[in-house]
């Protein structure tokens, strides 16, 4: 028994030493073998250098001399851009990285001083779930650390990062974090393929039923990074537009910059095809009327008719949806509208303005589509950004038709500031099809001349009906801009804007069609 006061340095030595590799020291040398960083190494990926402060290192289940240190996760705070964040990572070494009591507390205790200092908490997940030899006790720890996201929720940002094999409780927890990044070698899903065939007789393999790929496509994972490295290099980005709570305000980065129109600006008074069903890239235009080129898009690697992202206007972070040309022409489905629908409600939770950038030739149609819920998903959307209360700005660059119109940031809407190119084709349909309602008669009529008058009518319609400026007569749109003015329109409609406050009534909540 330690009698000293250097006896009892070297003791806590001793433990702190035993604390830092408490698992099975098979499993910590598979890992070796392979390659994979420790749980510590992870979380300095993702911190500051040397700014890793660790809680709970010694805490271990009780009753039992030999239980691991640490009890299979690692805890505490740090910082990331020198902002504090909280941080917690699974040790797979230990128990599989399955929760315990002690696992449980850990994770509890690191959310109850995110709530307490308003700060992002990210977890770094790869664990096999509820730990099975502790019974209702994991259950209970996994409801307890359920319970703290929700006071979180929408109050500060929280990350999840899969990396490895997740299952039960490790995936139910992060999909109800804001957004889940996950690398290409990564695995989620309730129950592995061995108890479903066990229990269902079904055969799936295991990247079928929850590889990383998969999972985007079924709208639990938010971003694949090609490794560790790089998804922890995408949550630095991400947080990086982010405020620490929603009671704060995110960085300003750079404000000022390139207050006069700038060549890029030109190059957009001759970008649009002059071809209405002409293909063209988005992206190409999000880069030219943001800061410095500056976007990080969110989900893109599914439901590409719609764009998602965060920008910088004059410096202040700002969250974009666009429609995609190349994708679906732009039309917007029930994957796109779930996708729009959360990232519209990630913004409006931490006060990030919403700008809409528009070419879409509505909701796209079908018995697919209706068999999959496009109305109720699509009226998610639509009450997301009714209900959004920050600075909203909408440019029409081409199309805006029917129900896309609607919902992508009209005045009738919420939108404050509404703009829009010359070449924005604003109706409740395209030409072609109005032409085939309307002037039906007038066509059939025309006999050998069909063709022609049939031209004749989309021309017309074309330039006398679908045009911003039955629009901007009605003051549906406030103005009609050049192209080469867009970064600085959306500049100052920003800036007027960033004291708007809406008055909330009573309600306890609304209720989204869920």
């Amino acid at each position: 028994m330690s009698s000293t006061t250097a006896d009892k340095l070297s003791d806590l030595k001793v433990k702190l030493e035993a604390s830092k590799a408490p698992g099975n020291p098979k499993a910590i040398a598979r890992r070796k073998e392979k390659g994979l960083p420790t749980p510590r190494e992870r979380i300095d990926m993702l911190l500051d250098p040397g700014t890793f402060v660790e809680t709970g290192q010694l805490a271990r289940q009780p009753g039992d001399a030999s239980n691991p240190y640490g009890d299979g996760v690692v805890t505490g705070h740090g910082l990331v851009d020198g902002r504090p964040v909280c941080v917690f990572a699974h040790d797979q070494t230990v128990f599989g990285g399955a929760a315990g009591e002690i696992f449980g507390r850990k994770v509890a205790a690191i959310g109850d001083l995110a709530i307490k200092i308003g700060c992002p908490v990210v977890g770094i997940n790869e664990s096999a779930g509820a730990r099975i030899q502790d019974a209702v006790t994991s259950l209970a720890w996994y409801a307890e650390m359920g319970r703290r996201q929700e006071p979180l929720s929408g109050m500060c940002p929280q990350i999840s990062v899969l990396l490895g094999k997740n299952a039960g409780g490790a995936v139910y927890a992060p999909i109800n974090t804001d957004v889940v990044v996950a690398t290409e070698e990564s695995y989620m899903f309730v129950t592995g393929p061995d108890v479903i065939k066990s229990v269902t007789g079904e055969d799936v393999s295991l990247d079928e039923l929850g590889g990383a790929r998969n999972q985007v496509e079924y709208g639990n994972i938010h971003h694949v990074a090609a490794d560790e490295k790089a998804a922890f290099e995408w949550v630095r980005q991400y947080l990086s537009y982010m405020p620490s709570s929603c009671t704060e305000t995110p960085p300003v980065i750079n404000p000022g910059l390139e207050p006069e129109i700038t060549e890029d600006d030109r190059s957009l008074d001759t970008f649009m095809p002059d071809a209405d069903n002409a293909g063209y890239d988005m992206h190409d235009v999000l880069l030219k009327i943001f800061d410095d080129g500056d976007f990080l898009e969110i989900r893109s690697q599914t439901a590409q008719n719609v764009i998602t992202g965060f920008a910088r206007v004059d410096g202040r972070p700002v969250g974009v949806v666009a429609n995609q040309p190349l994708h679906l022409s732009g039309a917007l489905d029930a994957q796109a509208s779930d996708k729009a629908a959360h990232f519209v409600r990630v913004c409006n939770a931490y006060n990030i303005p919403l700008v809409f950038v528009v070419d879409t030739p509505g909701f796209l149609v079908g018995v697919d589509q209706e068999k999959v819920g496009v109305i109720k998903r699509g009226g998610r959307f639509l009450f997301s950004y009714v209900e959004a209360t920050v600075p909203k700005v909408t440019v029409v660059v081409r199309k805006s038709y029917g129900g896309g119109y609607a919902v992508m940031g009209s005045k009738q809407l919420g939108a404050d500031v509404n703009l829009a190119w010359p070449t924005a084709r604003i109706a409740v349909m395209g030409a072609e099809g109005a032409v085939n309602v309307i002037g039906r008669r007038q066509i059939e009529a025309a006999g050998e001349n069909a063709a022609a008058v049939r031209a004749q009518l989309i021309n017309f319609y074309n330039e006398h009906v679908a045009t911003p400026y039955i629009a901007a007569e009605r003051g549906y749109v406030d103005a009609v801009i050049d192209p080469s003015a867009t970064r600085l329109e959306i500049r100052k409609a920003l800036t007027l804007l960033r004291d708007k406050t809406v008055y909330k009534n009573p309600r306890k909540h609304h209720l989204m069609p869920l």
